[in-house]
């Protein structure tokens, strides 16, 4: 208790300092991955993903994050065996937030395509088993967490390719392939909507106040289909076709409508993102904050300031700025060919899975989840549509990254402790 009321202010400002570290990685890394698929099928350009990752981040965050970060802040470590040494739980979270950020920054020095939802559980565990003892940790949500990353990446896989086989058999196996997109593709419009909005409404509202019934749930999140459905058909009108003689079926005018609903998925994915890996920064944050703000109670509720979330998102357009393109050129170009039509498939399969897990409070890999996606949609087209070579890679960069995060997050608390005293 008396360690946080002599250095209270100081832990806050380290705290803000490691979690905008953490969320520049979150940008630099996993942003990338949200946005990697459009900006590889070249539905929309890198500007255009920035803008769609501003905005649609922070709504994510903020209506849908909750579950999330609390799972992050508490769910993790048991907070009851903390009660007499408060001050150690405020070391940890710090050494976890510079731990992940600093693989971050290794991994989208490199182009891996890592998950931040690895590297924040990956080293809060290291620290807690090694500073405070196995005991103080969870193992059963933190055996929650592992099964979804096994999971996650088999669900959306598995979605991105029935979707693909539906767009093949529904378009472009079709006689007429244009006329079919300007016939189903509106249904996929609504899907995105409707989806994101209904786990939203369903999981995500409760703690910013709207508590809505299921009926009304459903009722409203078909509204929100119809009219992101109506938004893409008016966008899809001043689509300008190109006939050729050597596009005797109009795919690439098919394509051309797919690049439209690119942008919705865009947007589906960087909402999903937001809601389930803001939380990676923000809720070591949120516990330092807490602890630090009620004199040591580390039962007291953490209510996040409205600048912490200013100071994640500015990380995370930072971060996106500065390294995204690596990992984007990894997961949109480097894994298989994609065009707007299978980028679409793999996104709203990656977004679907990781808004549904974000809704229970599982902090899922959208690392994982969005790869699973894409290749679920290569697999569809084949086994040689792959670079089995970049999914060597990119499956021992995820292996590394539990280990590395613990390895590194148990270096700092001690340097931390030793700083400050136990």
């Amino acid at each position: 208790m008396q360690v946080i009321a002599q250095h209270g202010d100081i832990f806050i400002l380290l705290a803000c300092a490691f979690g905008f570290f953490m969320a520049w990685g979150v940008g630099a890394n996993d942003v990338a991955n949200a946005m990697g698929t459009s900006v590889g099928s070249r539905a929309i350009t890198i500007k255009q993903a920035i803008i769609i990752a501003v905005v649609f981040e922070f709504l994510g965050a903020w209506l849908a994050g909750g579950e999330v970060t609390n799972t992050i802040r508490k769910g993790i470590i048991n907070p009851e065996l903390l009660e007499d040494d408060p001050h150690l739980l405020v070391y940890g979270m710090l050494a976890a937030l510079l731990a992940a950020g600093t693989w971050l920054l290794l991994a989208s020095l490199k182009g891996w395509p890592v998950s931040t939802t690895h590297s924040i559980v990956g080293a809060i565990v290291g620290f807690a088993v090694a500073g405070l003892g196995a005991s103080t940790v969870d193992w059963g949500a933190v055996g929650s967490i592992a099964a979804s990353w096994v999971v996650s990446p088999m669900l959306a896989g598995t979605v991105g390719f029935v979707l693909f086989k539906s767009v093949h058999l529904l378009i472009f196996d079709a006689r007429d392939p244009l006329a079919a997109a300007q016939r189903y593709v509106p249904f996929y419009m609504f899907l995105v909507g409707f989806i994101v909005s209904m786990v939203t409404m369903t999981k995500g509202l409760k703690h910013v106040g709207l508590h809505i019934s299921f009926l009304q749930s459903l009722g409203l999140s078909v509204a929100v289909g119809l009219v992101v459905t109506g938004i893409g058909m008016l966008l899809e009108r001043r689509v300008k076709y190109v006939h050729s003689h050597e596009d005797q079926f109009g795919y690439a005018n098919v394509e051309r409508i797919f690049g439209v609903l690119m942008l919705f998925t865009a947007c589906a994915m960087a909402f999903a993102h937001g809601s389930n890996d803001v939380a990676n920064a923000v809720g070591p944050l949120a516990a330092v904050i807490g602890v630090v703000q009620s004199g040591g109670d580390i039962g007291g509720a953490a209510l996040v300031p409205w600048w912490v979330l200013i100071l994640g998102g500015a990380g995370i357009v930072v971060g996106l700025v500065t390294y995204g393109h690596r990992v984007i050129a990894t997961v949109g170009t480097r894994i298989t060919e994609l065009t707007p039509s299978r980028g679409f498939a793999a996104t709203l399969a990656a977004a679907s899975t990781v808004v549904v897990a974000s809704g229970t409070g599982l902090p899922v890999s959208t690392t994982q989840t969005l790869v699973g996606a894409v290749l679920g949609v290569g697999l569809a087209r084949g086994m040689t549509a792959l670079n089995l070579r970049v999914l060597g890679t990119i499956a021992m960069s995820w292996l590394i990254t539990l280990p590395a995060g613990a390895g590194l997050a148990i270096l700092f608390f001690f340097m931390l402790k030793g700083m400050f005293g136990a």
